[in-house]
């Protein structure tokens, strides 16, 4: 069992690197997580690993560790209503405009978000053409892992199944050896980079809609403040955000209102 100055002391490193708070008494969360570094990193104990990792400088171990205490829980169009809405409701009013269209895709994990977003752009290119409205996808995620796994758009039959139609499967996707490759077309419209949602956002430049979604709720209220603010300094007026069903952003920041569609509700900036 970890003891409680090395479990404060990981706490600590993980809500400054990264806003993940931990809580009390999640001890043994730590240890299963981490524990699948022992062999990779040459330790016996969960207790050697972290505090090697405190006297360590080296940037590999630490980026492992985070690695592994993020949750990077996903699925294809998770929850439905969000892409039904983009579909619906904000591409057509932001094409109107007659101008480029960017979405940021945050915290992003191995991809099936932002893709889910590019095929629901080619979607509904196809369903109104012609279509004069470059739309751009930048995804970001703060684990080179995970990143690395989604610029490969390959995935397994596990990971397929989640909430991919076989419709959209066969329309999007090869079938290879090692699993199910997603089509080019649908890969080049996602650029994918690390970005830790603690650090500034301003080099991403600004965007007309932002996926955030069940990100925050390991965040404290704090974090969650500056994040949205951040994202909000990111948007124009008009911009849409889109956040996971039980978010409640109006707690955090004022920069948004509620918009109620007959698909859902989404959140626009004021």
């Amino acid at each position: 069992m970890i003891d409680a100055q090395d479990y404060a002391e990981f706490a600590r490193f993980l809500s400054d690197c990264c806003g993940l708070v931990l809580g009390e008494n999640r001890q043994y969360l730590v240890s299963s997580r981490l524990s699948r570094l022992l062999d990779e990193f040459g330790f016996k104990k969960v207790e050697e690993l972290l505090r090697a990792m405190r006297q360590s400088s080296s940037p590999r171990l630490k980026s492992r560790v985070i690695d592994a205490m993020t949750t990077n829980e996903t699925s294809w169009f998770r929850d439905t209503y969000p892409f039904e809405i983009l579909r619906q409701v904000v591409l057509p009013e932001l094409a109107a405009k007659q101008r480029p269209i960017k979405v940021w895709s945050a915290a992003c994990s191995s991809g099936q978000e932002p893709y889910s977003i590019a095929m629901v752009v080619a979607e509904w290119e196809a369903s109104f053409p012609p279509k004069t409205t470059p739309v751009s996808i930048v995804a970001t995620d703060l684990s080179e892992t995970v990143l690395a796994e989604a610029r490969a758009g390959l995935y397994d039959g596990l990971s397929i199944a989640r909430g991919l139609s076989p419709e959209r499967r066969q329309k999007f996707f090869e079938t290879v050896e090692q699993g199910h490759q997603i089509k080019p077309d649908i890969q080049r419209r996602v650029r994918f980079q690390k970005l830790n949602l603690m650090d500034s956002y301003s080099l991403l430049g600004k965007f007309d809609i932002v996926f955030c979604r069940n990100v925050l709720i390991y965040f404290s209220a704090e974090t969650k403040r500056r994040i949205f603010d951040g994202i909000a300094r990111q948007m124009d007026p008009g911009g849409y955000l889109f956040v996971g069903a039980s978010e409640a952003v109006g707690s955090y920041t004022n920069a948004f209102e509620i918009v109620r569609t007959p698909q859902g509700t989404v959140l626009r900036r004021r």
